[in-house]
C-alpha cells in the first residue's frame, strides 16, 4: 500500500533539510527521498570537508558539519527518510493528489511534493586525458576526504570555480607544494577568493598557471603529474603527489524531466510567492529551480523553502487564514520544537 502523507521531499541536502523545518514550524511532517545512501547531497558525497564562510552566523562551517546541525535541528519534526532510491514515476491522480513510485518499489499518496534534488543527478566532470582513469581514487580525485593526509605532499588542483579556489586556499598551508591551474585567467570563483589565492600565488605559497592538462607523467609505473599546455601551446611538467579535479558538475534531471513540468535549461522555473512550478502542488526549491534573479547559494535555498513551506500550507488548507508566528515569542512555535521557556 502506498504511505500516504502531506508532502514528499525529492532531496536531502541542505535545502531539503531546511524544508523540512519549515513545514515543520507549520505542523506539517514529510518523507524525504533521496538516491544517495546518507543526507547531505552534495556537501555530504563530493565535499564533506569544504569550508563554506556565507552561512549566516556561521563565519565557517565544513559543509558535513553544516549537515549536521541541520540534521540536529529537524530532529523535533521526526521526519522519515527513504534513502538509496530515486522517484522513477510520478502522477496526479483523479482528486488532485500525487502518486509516486520508487526505484525500490515504494510508492507515495502525497498532496504536495517539494523537489529539493539540487542539480539533479550529478557526476562530477571527469578528465578525459589518456590513462586518467588508471589513477582514479588514487592519484586522481574529484573530491577531498581526509585532507590531513596531504600534509607535506605536492598537489594540482584543477578548476577555476569556488570548490577549486576554496580548497586551494585550504590546501596551500598543508601542502609542500600547491599548484592551481584553471584554462583561463579569469575565474569564476568569488572575487574576495581570487585575490586571496592571488595575494598568495605573489607570496609564493602557492603557484597559479593558466593552461589545459595534456598529458598524464608516469615514471616507472608511478605517477608523476601532469603536462599542461600554456596559451602557446608550450608544455610544461608539473609534478604532483596527487591531483584534484574541480570543474564542475554534470547535471542530468533523470526522470523529473518526465513529470511535465515546464524546463528551461535543465532547471525548473518557479514563481516567487511560494516557489511552485509550473504543475500546481509541484514546487521547487535550491539549485534546481530557477527564476529572475536567482543566485545557487545555499542561504537562497533556506529562504525558498521558508515560503515553499506556506505554499504547501495554503494548498492543505485553502480557507485558513495564516497568521506568521516567530520561533522567538510563539508558544505554539515553542512547542512544535521541544522547547520550553529559554
Amino acid at each position: 500500500m502506498p504511505i500516504t502523507t502531506d508532502v514528499v521531499i525529492v532531496g536531502a541536502g541542505p535545502a531539503g533539510l531546511f524544508q523540512v523545518f519549515e513545514l515543520g514550524l507549520l505542523d506539517i511532517r514529510a518523507h524525504v527521498i533521496d538516491s544517495l545512501e546518507q543526507v547531505g547531497g552534495q556537501c555530504a558525497e563530493l565535499y564533506p570537508d569544504k569550508p563554506i564562510y556565507d552561512i549566516p552566523a556561521l563565519p565557517r562551517v565544513g559543509a558535513q558539519e553544516l549537515v549536521d546541525r541541520l540534521v540536529e535541528q529537524i530532529k523535533p519534526f521526526e521526519a522519515k527518510f527513504h534513502l538509496g532510491q530515486t522517484v522513477t514515476h510520478l502522477e496526479k491522480t483523479a482528486d488532485e493528489r500525487f502518486l509516486l513510485k520508487t526505484s525500490t518499489g515504494q510508492e507515495f499518496d502525497t498532496t504536495s511534493v517539494i523537489i529539493a534534488a539540487g542539480l539533479g543527478a550529478f557526476q562530477p566532470r571527469k578528465m578525459r586525458t589518456a590513462g586518467a582513469s588508471d589513477w582514479e581514487g588514487s592519484q586522481i580525485h574529484y573530491q577531498v576526504r581526509e585532507p590531513e593526509r596531504l600534509q607535506g605532499k605536492k598537489l594540482i588542483i584543477l578548476g577555476g570555480g569556488d570548490s577549486a579556489l576554496d580548497w586551494a586556499l585550504e590546501l596551500c598551508e598543508r601542502a609542500s607544494g600547491l599548484t592551481l591551474v584553471h584554462r583561463r585567467a579569469e575565474y569564476r570563483a568569488q572575487p574576495a577568493s581570487v585575490k586571496q589565492m592571488k595575494e598568495l600565488a605573489e607570496a609564493g605559497d602557492l603557484s597559479e598557471f593558466q593552461g589545459m592538462v595534456r598529458e598524464i607523467m608516469v615514471e616507472d609505473g608511478r605517477f608523476r603529474g601532469l603536462k599542461v599546455a600554456d596559451a602557446e601551446g608550450e608544455l610544461h611538467e608539473l609534478e604532483a603527489d596527487e591531483v584534484f579535479v574541480f570543474w564542475g558538475l554534470s547535471p542530468n534531471l533523470g526522470p523529473i524531466a518526465e513529470w511535465g513540468l515546464e524546463i528551461d535549461k535543465r532547471q525548473v522555473p518557479v514563481d516567487t510567492e511560494q516557489f511552485q512550478t509550473s504543475v500546481p502542488g509541484i514546487f521547487a526549491v535550491g539549485d534546481i529551480n530557477t527564476y529572475p534573479g536567482k543566485k545557487k547559494l545555499i542561504l537562497s535555498g533556506f529562504h525558498e523553502a521558508a515560503l515553499a513551506a506556506f505554499g504547501v500550507q495554503k494548498r492543505l488548507h485553502p480557507d485558513k487564514k495564516v497568521h506568521l508566528q516567530y520561533t522567538t515569542t510563539s508558544p505554539l512555535m515553542h512547542q512544535r520544537l521541544g522547547v520550553g521557556d529559554e
